[in-house]
């Protein structure tokens, strides 16, 4: 295919270099004089293993080449990358300066008439969710006006590691292509034919917003290993052999568990122990601000969930809460935050009955039965079997464990919290 591509930074040069590997001709574009001119004496402007290579290959086959203006030209691709970047304002916005101009260039040089079939724009840069609803899809539309169909618009994010690019780019971790309505983009299919990476076709947004959840974890990631080896080298215990043992742990630790939104974290371990470490930290001055903030926002969580759950549900409305304690399958109420979601639709004037299959008040014992009466008094009073349960017309159904599927249940609302959607 013939591909433009605006922007030649880092991801921009190196798409260029890959496509014309993967066989594609390539035209970049940059309003930089110098970095044209020396990625057409086949020499890359930027420092990334092995691109130079294939920049100079890309040239001297004629695969490849630079201009500051391509003008009308863009009729003649099939598609446009934009990797131009988008800076952060003061504010920690994005500035979309150069996003904006780029989008009025190649919309005012798209001749509808010369085309076979439509453009397909692709922005890989790092966008707001919404952007191309809201501020791309505008500006062509102010162009193209009833032959907006003259273009395919698709977001694209990149997973390019710099010093590794390249291998990134034809070993990518996952391929996520954002379509106005998340169907598939028969172009995007043959660009990535090749490649063999988990492929996600979604709406504009899923697809916008994906860049940040990676990258934001992983900052997470490098801030939470780096507030441990505080408090390891504080106390004298290696780094090395804490970080061997935890990245060994491939059914917990570094797998999809504990990644699904859904209820806050409790039971016996995780706030007990979260609250240890933090007092840990605190005594040997480890200053650790992230593991400081975790029961913080678990709190947080809690009463957004509350808030989440009852929206649009009139006071004195009669709740049904499915499941009480921390864990489906489970009678471990120990700081479980069902608990305290049920105590707050009490406080919030509902009418609340609990249905938890496995949980039996004779039988709490110890913290168990402590915590689970100091929260709610009442338990034996709220506490229904299934009978009861699908015998009655419940205003909103809260199931916290996944048991909702299983029973014949009478209401207009149900909210899932294991899982949100």
């Amino acid at each position: 295919m013939k591909i433009i591509i605006y922007g030649l930074g880092y991801v921009g040069l190196t798409a260029a270099g890959c496509l014309t590997e993967a066989g594609h001709d390539v035209l970049g574009v940059d309003v930089n004089a110098h970095k044209v001119d020396l990625v057409n004496a086949g020499k890359s402007p930027i420092s990334e293993p092995g691109l130079d290579v294939l920049l100079a290959k890309a040239c001297l086959n004629g695969r490849l080449r630079a201009t500051l203006d391509p003008g009308r030209s863009i009729n003649e691709f099939d598609i446009a990358f934009v990797c131009v970047g988008t800076p952060s304002a003061s504010d920690g916005s994005h500035n979309m300066t150069y996003m904006a101009e780029v989008s009025r260039q190649i919309a005012a040089a798209i001749d509808p008439s010369q085309r076979k079939e439509p453009l397909t724009v692709v922005y890989r840069s790092t966008i707001r969710p919404g952007t191309l609803d809201e501020f791309v899809l505008p500006i062509f539309r102010s162009y193209l006006k009833n032959q907006i169909g003259a273009i395919e618009l698709i977001y694209n994010p990149e997973f390019l590691r710099e010093s590794v690019a390249i291998r990134d780019y034809f070993n990518p971790p996952k391929i996520v292509i954002g379509t106005a309505d998340g169907q598939i983009s028969a172009k995007m299919n043959v660009l990535y034919a090749g490649l063999d990476a988990p492929t996600f076709y979604t709406r504009f947004r899923e697809a916008e917003l994906t860049k940040f959840v990676d990258n934001s974890f992983h900052a997470l990631k490098v801030a939470f290993a780096n507030e441990i080896g505080r408090i390891c080298l504080q106390i004298g215990v290696s780094t090395e052999i804490i970080h061997e043992i935890f990245v060994s742990d491939t059914k917990l630790n570094i797998s999809p568990y504990y990644l699904r939104p859904g209820g806050a974290f409790g039971g016996s371990c995780l706030p007990k122990d979260v609250r240890a470490l933090q007092f840990i930290s605190g005594d040997v001055g480890a200053q650790t601000y992230l593991i400081d903030s975790l029961l913080r926002s678990n709190d947080a969580h809690k009463h957004y969930l509350y808030n989440y759950c009852i929206r649009d549900v009139p006071q004195g409305s009669h709740v049904l809460l499915i499941g009480l304690a921390f864990k489906a399958n489970s009678d471990d109420l120990r700081e479980s935050p069902n608990l305290d979601l049920a105590r707050r639709l009490l406080q919030g004037g509902f009418s609340v009955s609990v249905y938890d299959p496995v949980l039996r008040p004779d039988m709490l014992v110890g913290q168990n039965l402590g915590n689970a009466y100091a929260q709610l008094p009442m338990l034996d009073e709220l506490l229904i079997d299934k009978e009861t349960a699908e015998k009655n017309q419940f205003d909103l159904v809260i199931d916290t464990n996944g048991s909702a599927k299983s029973l014949a249940l009478c209401s207009s609302r149900i909210v899932s919290i294991n899982q949100l959607s």
